[in-house]
């Protein structure tokens, strides 16, 4: 962990503009914008990019995955170069929860996955850089989208030792359990067989 440098006063402040961001629903808004219909209401109803794979649209789906990215990214960028390393990883922390939990759709949001390799980006990048190498691995061998953030998710704390970043391991920690929380039902199919591969729908 950081020191903690920041006055109590900044530090909410970051945590509350870093959640607003996070909590920005881009693959609902661009599938409206594009006239795709309520994402919540197609496949899975997830508003991510791998749900917004599903209504066909490719552009839409990459869209989606670099804005979900980006949020979680800038947020980290901007408190960073704002405040410091301790407003940085508070609000990769609260830009987190803003995707998972936006009150715009009533705390219903995604499972975090773009967004936690754009704050881990942001963050530390050859880090972030090898999580994505992890996923895409995974996603190339398996075809399956929950298995590989799963396992992107779950090396990312040993990205984090290699690359000497180990400052970060409390927080990259916490996000990875909150990965794992919101892939809860994901993980039930793929113990079963039933997980979907990328880019099948689902009724």
């Amino acid at each position: 962990m950081p020191e903690i440098v920041a006055s109590l006063p900044v530090l909410t402040l970051v945590a509350v503009l870093a959640y607003a961001l996070g909590s920005v629903p881009f693959g609902v808004v661009i599938t409206r914008a594009l006239g795709l219909g309520d994402l919540r209401s197609i496949g899975s109803g997830n508003i991510g990019a791998t749900n917004v794979l599903r209504t066909g649209n490719k552009a839409a789906a990459l869209a989606t995955l670099l804005l979900d990215a980006a949020k979680g990214g800038m947020a980290v960028v901007i408190a960073r170069y704002a405040v410091g390393e301790d407003a940085a990883q508070l609000a990769g922390l609260a830009a987190f929860l803003g995707h998972l939990y936006p009150v715009w759709l009533r705390f219903k949001g995604g499972k975090g996955v773009a967004t936690f390799l754009g704050i881990l980006l942001a963050l530390a990048w050859p880090a972030g850089l090898a999580a994505c190498a992890t996923w895409a691995v995974a996603a190339l061998i398996w075809r399956i989208s929950s298995l590989a953030a799963l396992m992107a998710a779950a090396f990312s704390g040993l990205w984090l030792f290699v690359f000497d970043q180990g400052r970060m391991l409390a927080l990259v920690f916490v996000l990875t359990v909150l990965v794992y929380v919101r892939h809860w039902a994901n993980i039930q199919r793929l113990k079963a067989g039933t997980e979907p591969k990328i880019g099948a729908k689902r009724a």
